[in-house]
């Protein structure tokens, strides 16, 4: 069968070049039927008639806009509430025993599920004390941040959450909006969502944080790139701040600026002797 738009080696070359770095994600070569799927989309909405002028448009100074499509095109976007659940008790001891209001990083927001999850385990760790809280949720992809904003979710996808914290956290929708559900305004107003790139030069993170989640982000870099984002997470978590990663990833193996804290859990690593300046 005829493929629709050829892709050939060399455009296949180009578009694993541009999003590694552009987003820094890593694509193997095993990626190709994903990369066609995907991005051929775009062509159609263009109306281009194959890859070479699209990725031609993605390098010309009137590609901008169309970039932050193509990055949204091949980022994964795969989450759900409390997934990895082993994460939360630890970030409820953590809420628990601060004297201080929490500032926590959700560096990969997604839809919302991982922010809101933060945001309800805080309330239920520390009841109103969460209110002060600050859970800054960023994201490269625009199309999801838009979504995780407006903290609208089909039925199903809270259909795991307890009948108690569906009536707490959530209020139903009806006529028009039957089968949805949104987040209630005190849940919502915990979360600032903004859009992020890793890769970025500087990040819209100013003050140190008491935990920082970045899972199943990782596992999308190639090691250099892993290890300047974990070596600039460093100065932003305050000295006994935790690091929450995916169930694949070891900060550890990666960088020795952090040591393991539990499941997937880091905390920074001593500083060495050596090290200081």
């Amino acid at each position: 069968m005829t493929a629709e738009f050829p892709l050939t080696e060399r455009d296949f070359a180009r578009i694993r070049a541009l999003i590694h770095r552009h987003a820094g994600i890593a694509l193997g070569s095993h990626k190709r039927e994903m990369v066609y799927s995907r991005v051929s989309r775009r062509l159609r909405q263009l109306g281009l008639p194959d890859f070479a002028g699209y990725l031609d448009l993605l390098e010309s100074a009137e590609g901008s806009a169309e970039c932050q499509l193509f990055i949204n095109s091949l980022t994964t976007n795969l989450t759900s509430f409390y997934r990895e659940e082993h994460h939360f008790p630890v970030l409820a001891r953590l809420a628990q025993a601060s004297r201080q209001p929490l500032a926590i990083w959700c560096a990969a927001a997604s839809t919302g599920e991982e922010p809101y999850s933060i945001a309800m385990t805080l309330f239920e760790a520390i009841g109103e004390r969460a209110t002060a809280a600050r859970i800054l949720a960023t994201d490269i992809d625009t199309d999801v941040l838009a979504r995780a904003e407006a903290g609208i979710f089909r039925q199903e996808r809270v259909g795991a959450l307890s009948p108690e914290r569906l009536k707490r956290f959530f209020s139903r929708g009806v006529g028009a909006n039957a089968g949805y559900v949104k987040v209630r305004p005190e849940l919502r107003a915990l979360v600032r969502f903004e859009r992020l790139n890793l890769l970025d030069a500087s990040w819209p993170v100013k003050e140190q944080q008491d935990a920082i989640f970045c899972r199943n982000v990782m596992i999308y870099f190639d090691k250099p790139t892993q290890k300047r984002v974990l070596e600039r997470f460093v100065p932003l978590l305050k000295p006994h701040g935790l690091l929450f990663a995916g169930h694949s990833e070891n900060a550890s193996l990666v960088s020795p600026c952090f040591r393991s804290a539990g499941q997937t859990v880091y905390s920074l690593a001593p500083v060495r002797a050596g090290d200081r300046a």
